[in-house]
């Protein structure tokens, strides 16, 4: 029960987010605002408000929908396995990405919650890798089976896309990663049962044996007895008759 309540919860938060990025562009289109001033616009001061804002604005409905799937699966990935840190985690990888975006990004208007993807993504891989944990190590190999080809969004072949939002993104997630790797979900370190069973001899022994001197392993006292041969003795006898 209690699983199947942090698995809900996890759920919630991106849900309640992706709902709040569709009625944002729902309310865009029918009421012909432009929000595209509300993007990041690099080196601008009229621009840092897009650090907040710009996740929630999206060009269009494709747009929105591309990045819909992987903020669900992704953001409650997340939050079910790094529950400790995740929110703490998530404002970091906005605040970075953001800021960084608005110093070194291309004089344009950058929008969209692909950065924050990107940022996910990675620090789900690199946080796996550096707690040697299986259980997470396998998650790292599901994201890259899923989002692998991800990589490609952070080289500047398309113009069209921010790929300043998923390079930085992506930074802001190995910075996480190497910052909460010693938060949140560890190694399972396991105690072996020989270990165990050697305390429970001894303190066995000690009982059975109050001496305080064990017996050593190293030398051993044979005791040998000599039992008269029957048959030499009749032949002693015969010779002194």
């Amino acid at each position: 029960m209690e699983e199947k309540s942090l698995l809900r919860k996890s759920i919630l938060s991106p849900f309640l987010f992706v709902g709040v990025l569709w009625i944002v562009k729902v309310l865009e289109i029918h009421y012909k605002w432009d929000l595209v001033k509300f993007g990041i616009l690099p080196r601008q001061a009229e621009g840092l408000i897009g650090i907040i804002t710009a996740p929630f604005i999206h060009a269009n409905y494709d747009h929105l929908l591309s990045n819909t799937l992987p903020l669900l699966v992704v953001g409650s990935g997340l939050i079910y396995f790094y529950r400790e840190i995740a929110f703490r985690m998530i404002s970091l990888i906005w605040l970075f990405t953001g800021f960084w975006v608005w110093i070194a990004a291309r004089p344009d208007s950058h929008i969209g919650a692909s950065g924050l993807i990107y940022g996910f993504v990675v620090f789900l891989f690199f946080s796996g890798i550096f707690r040697k944990d299986r259980r997470l190590l396998s998650i790292s190999l599901l994201v890259t089976f899923l989002y692998g080809g991800m990589v490609w969004g952070i080289l500047p072949v398309d113009q069209t896309i921010s790929w300043e939002s998923h390079l930085f993104g992506s930074l802001a997630g190995i910075l996480c990663a190497v910052y909460f790797r010693k938060e949140g979900p560890q190694a399972v370190v396991h105690v072996w049962e020989e270990d165990d069973a050697i305390e429970t001899g001894n303190e066995y022994w000690k009982e059975q044996n109050p001496s305080p001197i064990p017996p050593s392993t190293d030398s051993m006292e044979i005791n040998y007895s000599y039992k008269k041969n029957d048959d030499t003795a009749d032949e002693k006898e015969d010779q002194t008759n």
